[in-house]
């Protein structure tokens, strides 16, 4: 099965308390696509300008991701400065230049419209309501949102909502959005919004998927060492559309096994800059971890010894 994705294409520059980099490739459809490349076909629908190096579009080609859909227009790429401080638990915009991203008008080329799995990365929700106007009966349509949006284009946003099967969103935009301190309470205030499933992101604890019948937990993987969270939350969502695409099946034994894969590939991506550690990962890395994470949350039954 194939994967569009729509979302941003950046050059970032970043300092953490580890260092600091300059103009690295970056953008939620990037992280996203990146990761999902490792489990799918992907199909990336984003702009940049003239100035956007072509050692990046050489790598994405290498990633086997499809690049029809990257627009190349007058004017620079997006650019996003951000700082991290030492819990790496916010990251602070010191500058953004939206440049060719200010007018991004996704245009979903026709090879891609019937694309079985749709992932709407974070931009404006009447930007993603676009792209649905676009597809041609998708299998899974999923997408990310943030506060922003949340408080400046909600009637949008529930719009898109509406025709979504899942959302995937960090905890404290799933209350926002619900107007709900408690959060399971705030999961089934945004479900009878429209969607199936809603993977709520937790940062360093983890994430939680709560659909009208279960709920599931997964911890986040315990990593001694973190460079630069930036991305996480895209790369978690590539990974977990990129194994629902490779397995053909939305269950929810696969739902649960897709956020441990999502999770997995969250853990690689903050080790370094960018998306610098997913250059060198392997399947094989992806498989071991994925098994540490199933070790994380094991344990037997109660026995009935009497």
């Amino acid at each position: 099965m194939k994967i569009l994705v729509v979302g941003s294409v950046a050059l970032d520059s970043i300092e953490t308390p580890t260092g600091k980099v300059e103009e690295v490739l970056g953008g939620s459809a990037i992280y996203f696509s990146v990761a999902a490349s490792f489990f799918a076909d992907v199909n990336l629908v984003g702009v940049i300008g003239k100035d956007f190096p072509e050692e990046h579009i050489k790598f994405l080609k290498e990633r086997k991701i499809d690049l029809k859909g990257l627009q190349k227009e007058e004017g620079k790429t997006f650019r996003w400065v951000g700082k991290y401080e030492h819990d790496f638990n916010n990251a602070y915009t010191l500058d953004t230049q939206l440049n060719v991203f200010n007018h991004f008008n996704p245009t979903i080329p026709d090879q891609y419209r019937r694309s079985e799995l749709v992932f709407l990365a974070n931009i404006d929700p009447e930007l993603q309501l676009r792209v649905l106007n676009q597809v041609q009966q998708p299998q899974i349509i999923a997408c990310d949102t943030m506060n922003f949006w949340i408080e400046n284009k909600l009637s949008a946003l529930k719009e898109t909502i509406k025709l979504i099967d899942i959302l995937i969103i960090n905890e404290g935009e799933v209350k926002e959005l619900a107007k709900e301190t408690n959060l399971i309470k705030a999961s089934r205030a945004i479900l009878s919004l429209g969607p199936k499933t809603l993977i709520i992101k937790q940062g360093s604890y983890g994430a939680m998927m709560v659909k009208e019948t279960s709920i599931f937990s997964a911890p986040a993987y315990p990593l001694e060492n973190i460079v630069d969270p930036t991305g996480a939350g895209d790369t978690f969502a590539g990974g977990f559309m990129g194994y629902l695409a490779n397995s053909g099946s939305f269950q929810e034994k696969e739902l649960r096994k897709a956020i441990i894969f999502g999770s997995v590939m969250a853990s690689f991506t903050v080790e370094q800059f960018s998306i610098d550690r997913l250059r060198s990962l392997t399947f094989p890395e992806i498989e071991n971890r994925y098994g540490v994470f199933k070790k994380l949350t094991y344990f037997d039954d109660i026995k009935n010894d009497q």
